[in-house]
């Protein structure tokens, strides 16, 4: 769920991880393979999972349910990741990550303790690294929960010491970005499991992606410009792409093919991953009914995901590079993620 600290204490209680099989050999490793996982957030008791064959002959709109028996997954699903075979599902709503075979999506475990209000994971050397927001009342509380790939077990946890979401690794450090207060990328060494020092990048700091020893960060202030922030790693220098007022808002940003893709209400923009000022010609302009809640570019196509009304099953759109419509699939409620198999 896309989310602020107010909003969901009233409410009482959303860019991407890829990753492709490259063995030819053997052909695929199951029903799943080669082709893509749509996460559909739900309600705070029911999400699901929905998976599109590449060459989009073959759909099926509840996988995980299909599959486990109707076992839930959980509510509020935010995002998934990948480690060798295996696939983790993150429910935000119920302080779960389902690990799930990625070809067969048969359920392995559920690691249940440790984890409140999981965000995103990422994974190194047998261990998996998770935002969670902990208590939505303090913007002080988040942490890093580390979690052992071998038991799928909770072993400690990072305190941050401030708002944390979105999380990407790069040569033995979490990159943390937070989508409204803090006004930082935070920075974890996992060897010592100690914050580095912090980079001061503005607040409203969401989609972060890694290219080339670049992190490319988007930021989207309601009181101000939006922008892409450079960071070159090597050296922590920062470069930034400020957008005109006309692209005030922007939304989801994703790297592909040396190109930065970036959204402004319904509409998708692309730059070279090279630019130095932002582009205000559109590639596409969807027409779906609602609003976009799920972005991603890959495998030569631009995948739209309409977050809808959250009361019914919702759409997604696949486009080619040049914006054509390729195809619309019917899946669940709030589908806010892209995941490639």
């Amino acid at each position: 769920m896309k989310f602020s600290k107010l909003f969901l204490i009233a409410l009482s209680v959303s860019l991407f991880v890829s990753c492709s099989n490259d063995d030819d050999n053997d052909g695929p490793k199951g029903v799943y393979d080669n082709g893509f996982f749509i996460l559909n957030e739900g309600s705070q008791s029911k999400g699901t999972i929905s998976f599109s064959s590449n060459d989009l002959t073959t759909f099926t709109k509840d996988v995980y349910g299909t599959v486990n028996n109707n076992d839930l997954p959980g509510g509020y699903l935010q995002n998934i990741f990948f480690d060798g075979d295996n696939a983790y599902i993150i429910s935000g709503g119920s302080n779960i990550i389902n690990v799930v075979n990625r070809y067969t999506f048969k359920l392995i475990a559920k690691v249940d303790t440790g984890l409140v209000n999981p965000r995103y994971g990422v994974t190194k050397d047998g261990k998996a690294y998770v935002t969670n927001a902990n208590s939505f009342g303090s913007i002080t509380d988040d942490y890093v929960a580390i979690i052992d790939l071998k038991t799928n077990t909770f072993e400690s946890k990072i305190d941050l010491n401030a708002t944390a979401n979105r999380v990407v690794l790069e040569n033995g450090k979490l990159y943390i970005t937070e989508p409204y207060s803090n006004t930082k990328l935070l920075i974890v060494d996992i060897a010592t499991k100690k914050l580095d020092a912090p980079i001061e990048i503005g607040s409203s700091a969401d989609c972060i992606e890694q290219e080339n020893g670049i992190l490319y960060i988007l930021r989207s202030p309601s009181s101000d410009r939006s922008e892409i922030v450079k960071v070159k790693l090597a050296d922590k220098s920062i470069s930034k792409i400020t957008f005109p007022e006309t692209l005030d808002g922007a939304g989801y940003l994703d790297i592909y093919n040396n190109k930065t893709y970036y959204t402004v209400g319904n509409s998708v923009y692309a730059i070279a991953t090279s630019a130095t000022a932002a582009s205000t010609t559109a590639i596409l302009t969807s027409t779906l009914p609602g609003y976009i809640y799920g972005f991603a570019v890959n495998d030569n196509r631009i995948y739209i995901a309409d977050g809808g009304t959250f009361g019914s099953d919702s759409k997604v759109y696949l486009y080619n590079l040049t914006g054509t419509l390729e195809k619309e699939l019917a899946v669940g409620i709030g589908p806010n993620g892209f995941y490639f198999n």
